[in-house]
């Protein structure tokens, strides 16, 4: 409506050229509108009333409105269209541009030994698994914990002991993530407050403990009591941490009493030396022993087995002779004799002496102190003896044989019958339980 109000001022009247020369007014007949000032002057140059031009930084609306009149179907024809359609092409492929970019963005990878948590305007949303995942860019932000690794803490430094004296200790806390939720968002800083609880519960086991136990045979105590302290302080905080193990590291003295503690030591590790060399001697030797034992044990059950069975057999063998000494018990007695001593001389060396004609030979055995010397084979007495003096043949041999049982007219008879019981057969009485009279 401005610009038509305009075209009518009268400084724009009909008949004007609009160049501010009147006299060619009628030639134009009203048909072309004048943009002329109050001073006749033409503003299509976009000049000021005091014929300055506009700044180009300066904002124009008129022009903005027109644009967009042209971009969204204000100019009329087929012109227009063109415009119109040609916007709403370019208008598409921007948005399909920006929204692939939004959604490429989205994009994370999550690793086989990592857990990824999620958040959703600061709020925890969920925990995803490892893979390829997707999330609203600007709306969800993701923090990424490997929930596999052992990450691993140190305390250390110099604590006092139940005897008041002065080590100097470290130790090695290794432990693992599990739980990323917990983690990330129940304490500030999980780490460090893993820290100082592993160096709180080291102080209290320390300054519980002996300094001799520290330094040598005490040490995995320390080592145990320590973990077991350190779980129950961290477990009320629920820090989604888990303790996989602790290392006690060597403990020492100070600079100034190292050499002394140093000698200290050095002792006590001989002296458990020498514990597990005699330990060692004794698993050597002790085995052998046993075995000796038990060998000897076997050896003497043998033995008394044998003697038991074999003294069972002589009894039984003279319950069988009863019968017989019951019927003629001189010679059964005499033969048990001979064959005793059939026994016992059989091996030993015996020297016969011969007599002169109706005496009985002269047995002589020889003492064993005596059996080294050599036994005369032949003597001959001298002229000088006397006439009745016979030679005497002096003969070693061995009795293999039973001696003949001696003549008894008397026993005659039951000899018989008892040689036709006994016939050749011999008994040992050696070792008998019982004699029979």
């Amino acid at each position: 409506m401005k610009e038509n109000n305009r075209d009518y001022m009268a400084w724009n009247a009909p008949g004007s050229s609009g160049s501010g020369n009147s006299g060619q007014g009628p030639q134009n007949n009203g048909s072309q509108n004048n943009n002329n000032d109050p001073w006749g002057r033409n503003n299509n140059n976009n000049n000021d009333p005091w014929g300055r031009r506009k700044k180009n930084n300066q904002f124009d609306v008129n022009d903005l409105l027109n644009r967009l009149k042209k971009m969204f179907g204000g100019a009329g024809g087929s012109a227009g269209k063109a415009a119109k359609k040609g916007a709403s092409y370019g208008l598409y492929l921007l948005v399909a541009v920006a929204l692939g970019v939004y959604i490429f963005s989205g994009f994370y990878t999550v690793r086989e030994a990592e857990r990824g948590v999620v958040l959703r305007f600061g709020k925890v949303y969920d925990v995803v698994e490892p893979g390829l995942r997707w999330k609203f860019t600007g709306i969800d932000d993701v923090n990424v914990v490997d929930i596999e690794q052992v990450r691993a803490i140190q305390s250390s430094g110099m604590m006092l002991t139940e005897d008041e004296n002065v080590v100097i200790v470290e130790m090695d806390v290794q432990y693992r993530i599990s739980d990323p939720v917990k983690y990330l968002y129940s304490v500030t800083d999980p780490d460090n407050s893993l820290t100082e609880a592993t160096d709180s519960a080291l102080r209290y086991v320390v300054g519980h403990t002996m300094m001799d136990d520290i330094l040598t045979s005490g040490r995995e105590m320390v080592r145990q009591n320590t973990r077991d302290l350190l779980v129950s302080i961290i477990e009320p905080y629920d820090m989604g941490l888990s303790v996989v193990d602790v290392n006690f590291l060597p403990a020492h003295a100070p600079d100034e009493v190292k050499e002394a503690f140093d000698d200290a030591i050095a002792a006590q590790e001989d002296e458990q030396r020498f514990k597990r060399e005699a330990e060692a001697y004794a698993n050597e030797v002790l085995p052998r022993a046993d075995g000796q034992v038990q060998r000897i044990t076997q050896e003497a059950e043998a033995y008394r087995s044998r003697v038991v069975l074999e003294a069972q057999g002589q009894v039984a063998r003279f319950e069988q002779i009863l019968p017989e000494y019951l019927a003629a018990p001189e010679i059964t007695r005499k033969r048990i004799y001979l064959d005793t001593m059939q026994q016992v001389m059989g091996s030993s060396s015996k020297i016969i002496l011969d007599t002169p004609e109706g005496s009985s030979p002269v047995l002589y055995l020889p003492l064993p102190e005596n059996r080294q010397a050599p036994a005369p084979v032949q003597s001959s007495v001298n002229s000088d003896q006397s006439a009745d003096s016979v030679p005497v043949t002096v003969t070693e041999t061995s009795v293999n044989e039973p001696l003949p049982l001696p003549r008894n007219e008397s026993s005659q008879t039951s000899s018989s019958n008892t040689n036709q019981r006994y016939g050749s057969s011999s008994y040992n009485t050696s070792g008998y339980g019982r004699s029979v009279r």
